[in-house]
């Protein structure tokens, strides 16, 4: 195995953590990660906020209720994206250079081959998703156009999201957060702007919303590309190097499959969780806003959390490359402490200025109300997704994704579909009860979890077994 002795090849900006203070490690990687991720929240944040402007409640529960049906194939490419950016992190802490530029470009050959398959199937799934998502709805022949305009317009785009999610997953890998969130920052700009001028002065409506939203991605795809093109580190990209390398697959496929199979399934799930929303007794489409209203604060809340435990799975794969297992442990529970202490804040702001918060994407007194009434109920739960997210992540950052997967498989998809089904059609059929069909599942794993974890840990690293 050809490594080299030393670091002196890599950029700056990307941030060696097999050494050095871990909080620092942790918080030079979340902060420009966390920032990234709310610019990427502006993107359905702004549609959101720009269709709300318009007073058509059909248009906007459209928008906001599209989510489920994207994260299927998003969370299915981020899985294999993961993989990768794990096997990446592992040879760039054992200081592989040669095994790391391998992975760069099976990963890159990989993404533009799942972007057409991704196309195709996201065009041909998503009326059929979309009748099954709202058929618990009386009046989703009213939702349905508007979302179904939003979603083929959104999967004909998708290969920009797509490019950009593996070459920020690569340079992520190496330690290098900063330049994905100034390509996340342009793309932002760029879909605020387009937003502006498309639903404003042209009057597209939810099809310029769709339209903005794809531009922005195609941008924040050419920039990151540039970059892996021009980097001086070890995961320098060139098209001409492209390549399936059928070992990489197979360690991208040990990794990325299993925690591609929990998104996806999960993000399925939640399109049955929705139509029971869609269905609950009251307003349907003032609940469904509503639900819609609180599911974009919900992502915000959540953004510390991922920020940090994505911080994780690095510094976890960077330190069990290098052989440092209790450094490892060591990050993982520091990285724990941050989060929960942040979302404690979040908790208790969200909590006070629910109405103000709520009436940020809608302003309707229905829909805000709706809103505040899911808010105050359950924001104190998401102190159990800290352990969730965390612990999970360091599990994959030492190539251990299929604990993670059956435990949020059980819980997030099998316990929590079984619940719905019980309190809707046996308990109460209104929002709250069928609500609180997320944070019991939050509760389920989180005690799952930190039950694995503390038995298995980081026992099963299998990223150099065959070397």
């Amino acid at each position: 195995m050809e490594k080299t002795a030393g670091r002196s090849i890599f950029a700056r900006r990307e941030i060696d953590m097999t050494q050095g203070s871990i909080i620092s490690n942790l918080l030079k990687f979340a902060f420009p990660l966390l920032l990234g991720n709310l610019f990427q929240q502006l993107y359905n944040m702004v549609d959101l906020w720009v269709i709300g402007q318009t007073r058509n409640n059909d248009a906007y529960a459209a928008v906001g209720s599209v989510g489920p049906i994207i994260n299927i194939l998003i969370g299915l490419f981020s899985g294999f994206a993961s993989g990768a950016g794990v096997i990446i992190s592992q040879y760039y802490g054992a200081k592989n250079n040669e095994k790391v530029k391998e992975v760069t470009h099976t990963a890159m050959a990989l993404t533009f081959i799942m972007s057409a398959i991704f196309t195709v199937i996201g065009l041909a799934i998503s009326p059929a998703l979309l009748k099954l998502m709202l058929s618990s709805q009386n009046d989703a022949s009213s939702v349905y156009p508007y979302a179904k305009t939003y979603l083929l317009i959104y999967f004909a785009g998708v290969t920009g999201l797509l490019i950009y999610n593996m070459g920020a997953g690569i340079l992520r890998a190496v330690g290098d957060s900063t330049r994905p969130f100034y390509y996340l920052v342009a793309a932002a700009v760029t879909n605020i702007v387009l937003d502006m001028v498309f639903v404003f002065a042209f009057d597209m409506g939810v099809a310029g919303v769709a339209l903005a939203t794809i531009i922005a991605q195609f941008l924040s795809a050419m920039l990151t590309v540039a970059e892996l093109m021009r980097t001086k580190s070890c995961v320098r990209f060139s098209f001409k190097n492209l390549c399936l390398d059928l070992q990489i697959l197979k360690k991208i496929a040990m990794v990325g499959a299993p925690a591609a199979l929990q998104m996806a399934l999960t993000a399925f799930s939640n399109v049955f969780v929705q139509s029971y929303i869609a269905g609950v007794n009251g307003d349907q489409t003032l609940c469904l806003s509503g639900w819609t209203s609180y599911s974009k604060i919900d992502q915000f809340i959540f953004l510390p959390m991922q920020s940090l435990s994505l911080a994780a799975t690095t510094f976890v794969g960077q330190n069990l490359g290098n052989g440092d297992i209790k450094r490892a442990k060591k990050g993982t529970y520091t990285a724990y402490f941050m989060a929960t202490g942040i979302t404690v804040i979040l908790i208790v702001l969200v909590m006070a200025f629910a109405p103000q918060v709520a009436s940020v994407f809608n302003d309707d007194k229905g829909v805000v109300d709706y809103a505040v009434k899911l808010l105050r109920a359950l924001t104190p739960f998401y102190i159990f997704c800290c352990v969730n997210q965390v612990f999970s992540a360091a599990l994959r950052g030492a190539g251990n994704a299929k604990a993670p997967m059956l435990i949020m498989l059980g819980t997030f998809v099998i316990f929590r579909q079984v619940y719905l089904f019980v309190v809707s059609n046996y308990i109460s059929n209104e929002l709250l009860p069928v609500a609180f069909g997320y944070p019991a599942g939050w509760f389920l794993c989180c005690v799952i979890t930190l039950i694995y974890y503390k038995k298995v840990g980081f026992q099963k690293t299998r990223i150099f077994s065959e070397e």
